[in-house]
């Protein structure tokens, strides 16, 4: 389901169906995907006159783990990957515990929540974009993607020599 449907003026009164729809969608197909989870990165969308403004939240993804391509003239495709890290370090007492060649004690979880495996959003344009000047930014956990929009056709008459 685009995102682009919800930004359109009118349309605040559908955003949290539309929301409830694509989390829907999301839980569907993760039922279908028992190797590899997958889970669906949230994104703003804005439009100026001048271009499409995309802010999407990718916290603790690596610049690396994400693609952003293309895949036609009007469909912008955002890809990656998110893996669990832990910074944790052992208590002294697991340290003392564990020889060279044991292996480290495994955890126990009290919860799993945060969200990991492959996703992709793809975003289809009502109008016509320029590619080549497309500019994106990680900062903080949020990658911001520009698309400016193509500038019309002018007309040119050509003179016969």
């Amino acid at each position: 389901m685009s995102l682009l449907r919800t930004s359109f003026p009118g349309s605040g009164d559908f955003a949290p169906l539309f929301r409830l729809l694509d989390d829907y969608d999301d839980h569907r197909s993760s039922r279908n995907q028992s190797a590899v989870r997958s889970f669906s990165p949230r994104f703003d969308i804005r439009e100026s006159e001048e271009a499409y403004h995309f802010d999407g939240e990718l916290p603790g993804i690596d610049q690396k783990d994400i693609d952003i391509e293309f895949s036609d003239p009007q469909t912008l495709v955002v890809k990656g990957r998110s893996e669990r890290e832990y910074h944790t370090e052992p208590s002294a007492e697991a340290k003392e515990g564990t020889k060279d060649n044991e292996t480290k004690p495994t955890h126990r979880f009290w919860a799993s929540e945060r969200s990991v495996g492959e996703f992709q959003r793809v975003f289809s344009f009502p109008t016509p974009v320029d590619q080549l000047n497309v500019k994106a930014s990680l900062k903080h956990g949020i990658l911001s993607i520009n698309v400016p929009k193509a500038t019309a056709a002018t007309s040119k008459k050509i003179t016969i020599e």
